[in-house]
């Protein structure tokens, strides 16, 4: 991996940090308000013109700004392949205690699961 991906990486793991509380109360509203069962995050440095901007990049909130999304969003505008879709639904389910973030950066676009709560690690493994 290049040294500039990696640089890429860590500053979004320490942006994530930051909104991690933000990012909680939106899944959580979205999914009491019944907007969709598979909300997902849009993580861009750049203009979007896609779901609901949440968190916009400057210097108190990082480099980084958010849109909320779903999957039914990225269907309309045919980011996700019809056939893949159960396959989709499948992964999301699978990580139920994880936020789905779709990271857009000059590395190209990608989804990642982000755990929703910050795990308390040691030896003998997870805490959480």
């Amino acid at each position: 991996m290049k040294k500039q991906s990696i640089e890429k990486y860590l500053q979004l793991e320490e942006d994530l940090r930051r909104y991690r509380k933000a990012l909680n109360q939106a899944l959580e509203i979205m999914l009491d308000q019944e907007i969709s069962k598979y909300p997902i995050f849009i993580f861009h440095q750049q203009e979007l013109e896609m779901g609901i901007p949440i968190i916009q990049a400057g210097e108190n909130t990082g480099s980084w700004s958010i849109h909320a999304s779903s999957m039914e969003e990225f269907m309309v505008k045919n980011l996700l392949d019809q056939e893949k879709i159960p396959d989709f639904q499948k992964l999301y389910k699978s990580h139920d205690n994880h936020f789905c973030l779709f990271v857009l950066s000059e590395l190209g676009a990608q989804f990642i699961f982000y755990p929703r709560q910050e795990a308390i690690y040691t030896d003998y493994g997870n805490l959480n």
